[in-house]
């Protein structure tokens, strides 16, 4: 049985991709993990610029602090170096996960300002990347901010880093654009080789004792596959980039589904999470035993036979899906009240 893909360009043993994620891919022997249990790729976690410029502030007040009392306080300190100051620590990184694996290894950039997209870009290629994945993550907040600028600016992104480097660039969006499949054309005609469907925006808790404002990370659930899995299906073959599903990934039969509506790939992070790195082998023996049931030799046979396209009920995807929803739904409790 053939589970080989490709991904933007790219060849892949199997379509079980490791998505971005800090816990999971910081260290180089979890990597190295992940290619024994099976994974395809791995995506790196995120390199932020604005950690980036924070470190070397910290780094230089540390090393400034009480200079102008003590000159010789500058010599208790090491070389700059050994404190990884910006993305050395990062490209390093990317260097020993060449050296460790096979697999393809994809780095994701999470720049603030346009020269930092580019600048650490470059960086990333010249560490060794296979593959650079733009991790967009913006929330306007501005009210004078149009979605023309908005749109723009994401374009703009994208066409400055495809310029700079050779390597294919996939970028991860968000689904709240007001005409997804025309920001989806723009973005590959910009110089996307992929895109990742779909950035999830963690949300901020209240704590309601202390008064403060704190990160809440909910990891996904089988049932928020459908949105990427409509989309992928309404995007393939119609835009002329690769499809990639994140966020639901969590049983052999969801990446069936996933690549029945036209992934390339699908990435898993929450599942490992919860599981384990090795629980890929479990998804991956789950993928198997479905196809074997219902003879298909390839992941290619599978991938876009349920598409928009290829759909024997192309507005299923569409409104009407949603009306049938809302018909045929019933409710567990009698809607009518008995006194």
């Amino acid at each position: 049985m053939d589970l080989s893909t490709t991904y933007m360009g790219l060849e892949l043993r199997s379509p079980l991709v490791v998505g971005a994620a800090a816990p999971l891919t910081e260290h180089i022997d979890q990597i190295k993990q992940m290619e024994d249990a099976g994974a395809g790729a791995v995506v790196l976690h995120s390199m932020f610029e604005e950690q980036i410029h924070q470190d070397q502030l910290d780094l230089h007040h540390h090393l400034q602090y009480g200079t102008h009392s003590f000159a010789e306080a500058l010599t208790y300190f090491p070389e700059p170096d050994i404190f990884h100051v910006g993305p050395e620590g990062y490209l390093n990184h990317i260097q020993q996960a060449k050296e460790m694996v096979d697999i393809p290894i994809i780095a994701s950039l999470n720049g603030s300002t346009p020269g930092g997209w580019i600048e650490y870009a470059r960086q990333i290629e010249q560490a060794g990347a296979d593959a650079l994945e733009l991790n967009i993550y913006n929330i306007p907040t501005s009210l004078e901010l149009t979605s023309v600028e908005i749109e723009q600016e994401y374009l703009a992104i994208v066409a400055a880093v495809k310029n700079a480097v050779n390597i294919p660039i996939a970028v991860k969006i968000s689904p709240y654009f007001t005409s997804m499949a025309n920001m989806a054309q723009r973005l590959t005609l910009a110089g996307a080789h992929a895109l990742v469907l779909f950035n999830r925006f963690y949300q901020p808790d209240i704590d309601i004792e202390s008064l403060e404002v704190h990160p809440n990370v909910l990891l996904s659930t089988p049932q928020e596959l459908r949105l990427p899995m409509r989309w992928i299906a309404i995007l393939y073959g119609r835009i002329f980039a690769d499809l990639a599903a994140t966020g639901g990934v969590h049983h052999g039969t969801d990446v069936v589904r996933l690549l029945m509506a036209g992934a390339q790939i699908t990435m898993l992070v929450s599942v490992l999470l919860r599981h384990g790195i090795d629980h890929l082998q479990d998804i991956e023996r789950e993928l198997r035993h479905w196809m074997e049931e219902h003879d298909y030799s390839s992941v290619r046979q599978l991938q876009g036979c349920m598409c928009q396209l290829n759909c024997p009920n192309p507005t299923e995807f569409e409104r009407s899906q949603y009306m049938k929803a809302m018909q045929t739904y019933r409710p567990a409790i009698d809607p009518i009240y008995h006194h």
